[in-house]
């Protein structure tokens, strides 16, 4: 009998061989179509419903098969025939959620399916317990200290079908999972990559791939499969690891290809403008998503985050109605929700939102995150710093948990804490001035004045979002007595605020025309220093001091007092400040080699 069992078994693997391997290009769409919903059906047999779904929407975005060319659902084998009765009822159970009664009744099954089945019900059973005590425990140190109880035992059994070869895809896939959840990273990566060469066009396995790898140069020493499946996985591992370039290259390689109506490529590709903070695309690409899947609620919470950092309150408003009427219990409408509380300033149903999108989902980094903003907001410290920690065990590549932890500190005036933050967040977003900024403030904090201005420098390289790293910069050669740097700084900040065609009201706008009205005026360059006073004037907080400079300046050239010339061409006030008219395109940055720190 076994001997039957094991050539039915061969006969089955021989038939869906071919339409489970996976190609390395994209040339055959409709061989790709076929491979997406036979996976979509074989990831919906054992319960692993977010991996179907992902297959099922990108074969949907591609041209529909002609009825000769449906594939056929694979052929049962003798061990699926014995296990029939029990996997059935056991996959109902599984679907209501009844983990424990589908395990008791898979107990024992031989087929590949069926034992899936059994550990993955274990597996989510001992999860459903965490999470319910989590929900129950009284604080947050207590939820670090809750741990699914099945894990080991799930381990010991994984741990000998995978030393004997028994695992198929799916078996691979758990075991990773379960080695992931014992924080034991580096079998679980080796496993991830043994089930994506067994089961390329699982999903699942190489999501789960992806969460475990912090940077690109981890990326490269990994063996993966040759197959088209890859191509997805790189362009989601560019965006985790904010190279951001490469990412938008590969998604539009694959919009090339055929994948132009996939609404996840579309959502991914607006993720990744939002996270290099090109907020007017993000929200565009957003707004055409939402009129091509209207009820879709993934990623919804990043697009609220768009809405929030634009202050586009009705817009967020109808967001949230909308997705409460879809539904109102999904974390990502509950993330909503809370942003729309906290840009009305109410910071404590923000936080409840938050809280309650932590109870549908504890392992959800988005709200970890947002949670900690809040309790920043209400001047919490601890609970923001416990919220910050909860969202980097989640995802250890969250800049903004590093970046909210560093804040933290900082308010708590412990600038070693602070650094070593910032750090971590300058590390996950080389490019992003803020951070630069921070590190460059944190630095100061510690007299450390040569990485200071290292930081303050590299920030406004990189672009200066928030244009104060040249304004720091300046007052840092001020400290130190380098008064030809500070004025070549500070012109540098006025040309940029004035070139970038925007009405914005610049804080040190004053500060450095006063500046640089004094160095002028020492330099005895009258009209310079007559034009930056005249500037002053033009400030309720400098106008008494660019006054007095005026008289003054009238008084020495009165006196006879000539304007010297000895003073280098780059310090002049350039033309375009002295003349009331605002340049509309951005001009070329001056040489300020000399002062690269």
């Amino acid at each position: 009998m076994a001997a039957g069992a094991s050539m039915v078994q061969v006969a089955v693997t021989a038939a869906v061989a071919p339409v489970l391997s996976t190609n390395s290009d994209f040339s055959d769409l409709r061989e790709i179509k076929k491979q997406l919903l036979l996976i979509a059906g074989l990831t919906r047999e054992r319960g692993l419903l977010h991996s179907s779904k992902w297959s099922a929407e990108l074969a949907f975005s591609l041209p529909a098969l002609p009825l000769a060319e449906l594939q056929p659902p694979p052929p049962v084998t003798e061990e699926d025939a014995q296990d029939m009765d029990a996997y059935t009822l056991a996959k109902a159970y599984f679907d209501v959620k009844e983990y424990d009664r589908a395990a008791h009744f898979l107990h024992g099954c031989n087929s590949k399916k069926a034992y899936f089945l059994y550990m993955y019900s274990r597996y989510l059973s001992g999860e459903k317990k965490k999470d319910d005590e989590t929900v129950d425990s009284l604080g947050p140190l207590e939820k670090g200290q809750v741990k699914n109880e099945a894990l080991r035992e799930l381990r010991v059994e994984l741990s000998k079908k995978h030393q004997a070869r028994e695992l198929d895809g799916f078996g691979l896939y758990l075991y990773g999972v379960v080695l992931r959840k014992l924080d034991l990273v580096k079998e679980a990566i080796d496993v991830f990559v043994e089930a994506t060469h067994v089961l390329p066009l699982h999903w699942g396995a190489w999501l789960e791939l992806c969460n475990l790898i912090t940077d690109k140069e981890m990326l490269k020493f990994l063996s993966l499969p040759d197959t088209w499946m890859k191509e997805f996985f790189l362009a989601h591992i560019y965006t985790e690891l904010q190279l951001i370039e490469e990412a938008l290259q590969k998604y539009q390689n694959l919009i090339d290809v055929g994948f132009s109506k996939s609404s996840y490529i579309v959502s991914q590709i607006a993720v990744a403008y939002h996270n290099i903070r090109d907020i007017d695309k993000a929200l565009s690409i957003f707004n055409e998503l939402r009129k091509q899947d209207p009820y879709r609620i993934e990623n919804m919470d990043t697009f609220s985050n768009l809405l929030y950092v634009r202050s586009m309150k009705s817009e967020l408003s109808y967001l949230a109605h909308n997705l409460c009427e879809i539904d109102k219990y999904r974390v990502e409408t509950c993330c909503v929700i809370g942003n729309y509380y906290s840009l009305r300033s109410q910071h404590e149903k923000a936080a409840l939102y938050f809280q309650r999108a932590l109870k549908l989902n504890p392992r959800y980094l988005g709200a970890w995150t947002l949670m900690g903003h809040e309790y920043m907001e209400m001047k919490n410290t601890s609970a923001a710093i416990q919220a910050y920690r909860h969202a980097i065990e989640v995802n250890k590549r969250d800049y903004r948990a590093w970046y909210g932890l560093g804040q933290t500190y900082e308010i708590l005036k412990m600038p070693f804490y602070c650094l070593y933050y910032y750090r971590r967040a300058h590390q996950l977003r080389p490019n992003d001035s803020r951070m630069l900024v921070a590190l460059g403030e944190c630095y100061e904090k510690l007299n450390q004045l040569v990485e200071a201005k290292k930081c303050y420098w590299r920030a406004y390289a990189v672009g200066d979002v928030e244009k104060m790293a040249l304004v720091k910069l300046a007052k840092l050669h001020e400290q130190l007595t380098e008064s030809e740097q500070a004025a070549q700084c500070y012109i540098k900040y006025i040309q940029d605020i004035y070139s970038c065609g925007e009405i914005v009201e610049h804080l040190e706008e004053s500060t450095a025309f006063r500046y640089l009205a004094q160095y002028y005026f020492k330099c005895k360059l009258w009209d310079e220093a007559s034009t930056c006073a005249q500037k002053c004037c033009a400030f309720n907080d400098t106008r008494e001091e660019g006054k007095a400079l005026l008289r003054q300046i009238l008084q020495l050239r009165n006196q006879g007092e000539t304007s010297t010339t000895e003073v280098p061409a780059p310090f002049f006030l350039p033309a375009s400040l002295s003349a009331n008219n605002t340049p509309t395109r951005r001009v070329s940055p001056l040489n300020l080699s000399s002062v690269t720190p």
